[in-house]
Parts: structure tokens; sequence; C-alpha cells
């Protein structure tokens, strides 16, 4: 170990994890976060996804991406209505919305 790098405890690791959950970061970017501060998720017990289940704060990369994507092409298309290629992405998109929401169960809005 170098003079950086400090050892977490379990219970902190956890406790940092929802911290940056509350910052509306995934799961996957909770990682990258964590790797950067020198913390290597694999040395811990639970994988970062089941933390955030255990505490009902876990939401699915590929939807909330597909909903944000989604949201930006549909302010875009409102602006400008003779972008034919926008409308045709902004269909496509929330088909792939429908479809994950579909195989997760989640009801559709």
């Amino acid at each position: 170990m170098t003079e950086k790098e400090t050892k977490v405890t379990q219970e902190e690791f956890e406790k940092k994890v929802l911290e940056l959950a509350e910052k509306g970061l995934t799961s996957e970017k909770i990682g990258e976060e964590l790797r950067k501060q020198k913390i290597h998720p694999k040395e811990f017990k639970g994988k970062i996804s089941q933390i955030l289940k255990k505490e009902n704060k876990y939401i699915n990369t590929d939807l909330k991406n597909a909903q944000e994507k989604l949201e930006k092409l549909k302010t875009h298309y409102a602006e400008n209505k003779q972008d034919k290629r926008s409308m045709r992405e902004k269909d496509r998109i929330f088909s792939r919305v429908r479809r994950i929401k579909k195989y997760l169960k989640i009801p559709l809005k």
C-alpha cells in the first residue's frame, strides 16, 4: 500500500456507494468514481447494484440512458418540426424504452 491509499471497511464502502447514488449516479458510474478514489469494488462483498437494490435505490442503466436520450430528442423535435430524422429517432428510442420496461416488468406511464 502506498501512503495515499487508506484501508476502507465494508460499512464505509457501502456508505460511499449510497452517497454517490444520492448524487444521481448509476451503478456503473459509481464504480468508475470509486476506482478514481483508489477504492476497488472487487475487494468488497456484494456488487454495487446489489447494495443499491437492498436500499431500493437501484436504477437500471439501460432504461435511464434511453429515457435521457428520449427526453433530449423530444425537446429537439419540439423546436425542429421539419427534422424528419429526429422524428424517426424519437420513435425508435421510445420503442426501446417500451421494450426495456416490458422486459423489466415496469408499468408503462
